[in-house]
């Protein structure tokens, strides 16, 4: 199947203004983000889809792709379809321009799935909960599948409920982490991005949860990857640290 990445990267962040074009290790966080996506075996083709100028001419400057988007997308998920509107192609996947560290297997794992389940549109992550306060952090969205790893919700409460009693070690194994990558079929993409915004969604503030009101299937595969997102200059420096200790810096 032919797959392509999209990164939607929007200049006007509330916490961090220009955040793509900020400096780790001498490149600006989206090129970091592309080399990396760059090397997942399952994509064709890399995209940075921006509504900002210096972006595009960031990433064309380390010799990417990138295409300008409207200013008025209301999430990245509708820059992604604008992007792949007039491109054909089996599958797309939307790469958070924020985790620079982001693994490309993990993109790999995300998209095998799709072509091998030709009744699910959309995939997606999770991984085993890293720590018992994670769960009850509501920055933290949780996710419960099925048997055969569809979707049955996702939270940014810890569902499901443990109604009895049950030690640490036993909590983290019952729940899972959500990862925001997200794997879609072309066409049901432009679908998904027509239907107005749903009652849970708005409710939890959680875009994934459109799909499966609309009747959609979410494939979930495990993975052990946790990604770590850039979402103030303190995460940045973070960052930068974890670098420097692996002696990328």
């Amino acid at each position: 199947m032919h797959c392509i990445g999209v990164i939607p990267a929007r200049y006007h962040s509330s916490r961090f203004p220009g955040k793509p074009l900020a400096d780790i290790a001498g490149s600006p966080m989206i090129q970091w983000v592309y080399e990396r996506a760059s090397d997942a075996k399952s994509l064709e083709q890399v995209i940075v889809a921006t509504d900002h100028e210096e972006i595009r001419s960031a990433v064309e400057t380390f010799g990417g792709e990138a295409v300008m988007t409207s200013p008025d997308h209301s999430s990245g998920t509708d820059r992604v379809a604008e992007v792949i509107r007039p491109i054909e192609t089996d599958l797309v996947v939307n790469i958070q321009g924020d985790e620079p560290l982001i693994d490309p297997g993990a993109i790999d794992a995300a998209v095998a799935p799709l072509t091998h389940h030709p009744d699910r549109n959309m995939g997606t992550l999770a991984c085993p909960m890293p720590s018992v306060e994670m769960i009850r952090d509501t920055n933290v969205v949780k996710v419960v599948f099925d048997r055969d790893q569809r979707a049955l919700y996702f939270s940014r409460s810890p569902i499901p409920f443990v109604r009895h009693h049950a030690d640490d070690d036993r909590l983290q194994k019952v729940y899972w982490q959500h990862i925001g990558l997200y794997v879609y079929r072309r066409d049901f993409l432009l679908k998904f991005t027509s239907y107005p915004p749903t009652r849970l969604e708005q409710l939890e503030s959680l875009e994934q949860l459109r799909a499966l009101e609309y009747g959609h299937t979410i494939h979930v595969e495990k993975s052990d990857y946790r990604s770590i997102a850039v979402d103030t200059p303190a995460d940045l420096k973070q960052i930068q640290n974890q670098l420097a200790h692996m002696g990328k810096e």
